[in-house]
């Protein structure tokens, strides 16, 4: 893979924590949107078309043909799926997503932030995977780590994995590097430590706004067969745009999985990335 860090040009770059503030209403991350939005312009005009990913379907094809869908009853090399990610949480709006979730019968996978997100509401990590909800890794304190030095990147992976497995009893498979920005150092240290990388395809730039028309109008627009879908539960405007989202993708003939159902029956590989 290339070394040249590497961004998704859809979404523009977020800011490196997120602080108490932010969990109100994501002003914290807003008040630098303009800043964030020109970094991003800069980020894509270097360009991202050089990281190799892998596409779902093509895990799916590296399976033989026989093999049987490890998770539940959802097969899809047939059906059309699509996998709804969260970053950057648990927020206090994560308690009622989860009750959405529940209610509309849908799993999620969780790309949780350490300080002051799994260390505030440890309840919320139990309840995401007792509901059978994937539970992964956003890092610790949202450095981007492209930025760090090796044992730097170490630490940022090291601490969401060993608090979410003493909460859950499972150690994260799954990382999401902050404003999908990765190179080979991150790649081969997330190898180190077991960690598949997982980047999206589609983004509704929830930390834009409060609209909630807006965001799931964003969504739908962009939803395809395959998609993984970047929300942010922490902002103010996500959670209530969910159930339209939801309701609408269903009815379009769409099956909501994890982003390891999503895969199977092939896996995601330590130190891989996948779009």
């Amino acid at each position: 893979m290339p070394s040249s860090t590497s961004t998704s040009p859809t979404e523009p770059t977020e800011p490196t924590e997120p602080t108490r503030k932010t969990r109100k209403s994501g002003r914290g991350f807003r008040a630098v949107r303009t800043a964030a939005v020109a970094a991003s312009l800069a980020l894509a005009v270097a360009g991202c078309a050089g990281l190799d990913t892998t596409a779902p379907s093509s895990v799916r094809a590296g399976s033989a043909p026989t093999a049987q869908a490890r998770f539940g009853t959802v097969d899809c090399r047939h059906a059309k799926c699509i996998a709804l990610t969260f970053d950057a949480g648990p927020s206090e709006h994560s308690a009622r997503l989860l009750d959405i979730l529940k209610e509309k019968q849908v799993p999620a996978t969780f790309f949780l932030l350490g300080k002051r997100h799994i260390d505030t509401y440890p309840e919320l990590v139990r309840r995401m995977a007792a509901e059978g909800h994937e539970v992964a890794s956003h890092t610790w304190t949202h450095r981007i780590l492209t930025q760090l030095e090796p044992d730097q990147i170490r630490e940022e992976l090291r601490r969401p994995n060993e608090e979410i497995e003493r909460l859950t009893g499972r150690r994260p498979t799954l990382m999401r590097p902050p404003q999908g920005r990765t190179n080979d150092t991150v790649h081969e240290i997330s190898r180190e430590l077991g960690l598949a990388e997982v980047l999206w395809t589609v983004t509704a730039k929830d930390y834009q706004t409060d609209d909630s028309a807006l965001i799931q109008r964003r969504v739908l627009e962009q939803a395809d067969r395959d998609g993984i879908i970047l929300l942010h539960d922490l902002y103010d405007g996500t959670v209530p745009a969910v159930p339209g989202i939801i309701d609408a993708l269903k009815a379009r003939g769409f099956v909501f999985v994890t982003v390891p159902q999503l895969l199977a029956p092939g896996a995601a590989e330590p130190g891989e990335v996948y779009r």
